[in-house]
């Protein structure tokens, strides 16, 4: 096959690819088209079998902890440990908007660092939805910070998104040195947000509400909470050791799955379930895809706009650029993109690919999975998303957020070094 017509068909099926996950027709799943455009770059030969296969085992220790994690996350849901958080903002609110405001801020984002974005999507924001019901509050600060910050508190850890992990593998980093270089950029980036929905929402935060009804809060289920905080210390230990942390993820997953079903709680069908493996071939299938648009022609493009270096100039370039490519072609392809084409600059370089796709997704609604997973939640909750109000607000985050942040991971690298 000759070069133009493999850039050109591997372009239209990225295109295909990402536009039916967006748009979903006749509510197919997101493999439905990604697997069988990821066969035809295949058949054609746009991109080698080699080149298939070693896209695929780079991806697989993802996807597998991707799944442990989807486990994880939903048994923690079936043992009540959402319900329970939704309970303490409940407490926490005693009934005001902005108290109930600053307990979603720090809950979605400790939810998120530690078991991924797709915990607060899928699971923190239905109990968002009825939190803000039981206190008679306006939902649309709470339900639109859960979208914001399964984006942007995803920053901490590597385990915390599915773009740091791909990102994670290329640093060289240990998991406590990741974390450390992220963790101011992380606060100032969810501070920065903080501010800016008190302002924007001030009118939802300061309506009257009537007094918050008494109810008796729901038991900690504290074998599930501790069996995420032993599993968050796997994660630590098994990086340590130089263990995939998909290990300590698929134990923890087991120990509360054993305890989950031998309690009643769930049943086989609802673990597997829970795999989401339609969505793991879909992640499987777009790295294929997006490999074939990097081979013929990508790579080389954006090679040229790559800033060198890891001075703060650089360090902005190198984030606006993600943050921007995250927005055009949605920022898991993004970074199996831009990840090969910075990891020679260092660690640094590869942190600040993290701030651009995962900060910058906010700005529109395909420039993440978590953003069009919180779209479909939103409707079943009969709740419309304007995207005039989700792009004012992306408008008045983003740029804020990820300037500051990059200034942020800058003095990290100065203070810890990459």
């Amino acid at each position: 096959m000759n070069t133009p017509f493999a850039e050109a068909l591997s372009a239209v099926l990225l295109v295909l690819v990402l536009v039916c996950a967006v748009v979903r027709p006749f509510r197919l799943p997101e493999a439905a088209v990604a697997v069988p455009a990821a066969g035809v770059v295949l058949a054609t030969g746009a991109i080698p079998l080699a080149h298939a296969q070693e896209e695929a085992a780079r991806l697989g220790p993802v996807i597998g902890f991707l799944a442990a994690v989807l486990v994880l996350a939903r048994l923690c849901a079936d043992e009540g440990l959402f319900e329970a958080c939704g309970a303490w903002m409940a407490r926490a609110a005693a009934g005001s908007p902005r108290r109930l405001l600053a307990a979603v801020f720090g809950l979605a984002s400790a939810i998120t660092a530690v078991l991924s974005l797709d915990a607060t999507v899928v699971l923190l924001t239905p109990v968002v939805f009825a939190t803000a019901a039981r206190l008679g509050v306006r939902a649309r600060p709470h339900v639109y910070a859960c979208a914001h910050l399964s984006n942007t508190a995803s920053l901490l850890l590597p385990v915390s998104n599915l773009t740091n992990l791909l990102a994670f593998a290329a640093s060289g980093l240990s998991f406590t040195r990741f974390a450390a270089l992220m963790v101011l950029p992380w606060l100032v980036a969810i501070g920065t947000e903080y501010v800016v929905f008190r302002r924007c929402f001030a009118a939802d935060l300061d309506a009257e509400t009537p007094p918050p009804a008494a109810a008796e809060p729901p038991d900690v289920p504290l074998f599930a909470l501790v069996t995420v905080v032993c599993t968050l210390a796997g994660f630590v230990v098994a990086s340590a050791l130089g263990i995939d942390p998909a290990w300590a993820a698929a134990a923890g997953a087991l120990v509360l799955a054993a305890r989950t079903l031998a309690r009643r709680r769930t049943t086989v069908r609802a673990v597997l379930g829970s795999l989401s493996l339609p969505f793991l071939a879909f992640v499987l299938s777009l790295g294929i895809v997006v490999r074939a648009v990097v081979d013929n022609g990508l790579a080389d493009a954006l090679g040229r706009l790559v800033p060198d270096g890891t001075s703060l100039p650089a360090l902005l370039g190198i984030a606006a650029l993600a943050a921007v490519l995250a927005n055009v072609i949605n920022n898991l392809p993004a970074v199996l993109v831009l990840i090969p084409l910075t990891a020679p600059g260092g660690p640094g370089a590869v942190l600040a690919v993290l701030l651009g796709v995962n900060i910058g997704p906010n700005l529109t609604y395909a420039g993440s999975l978590a953003t069009l997973l919180w779209r479909r939640i939103l409707h079943a909750h009969d709740t419309d998303v304007l995207l005039k109000d989700f792009t004012r607000l992306g408008l008045l985050t983003v740029p804020a957020a990820l300037s500051l942040s990059v200034v942020a991971l800058w003095g990290a690298l100065r203070v810890i070094g990459g």
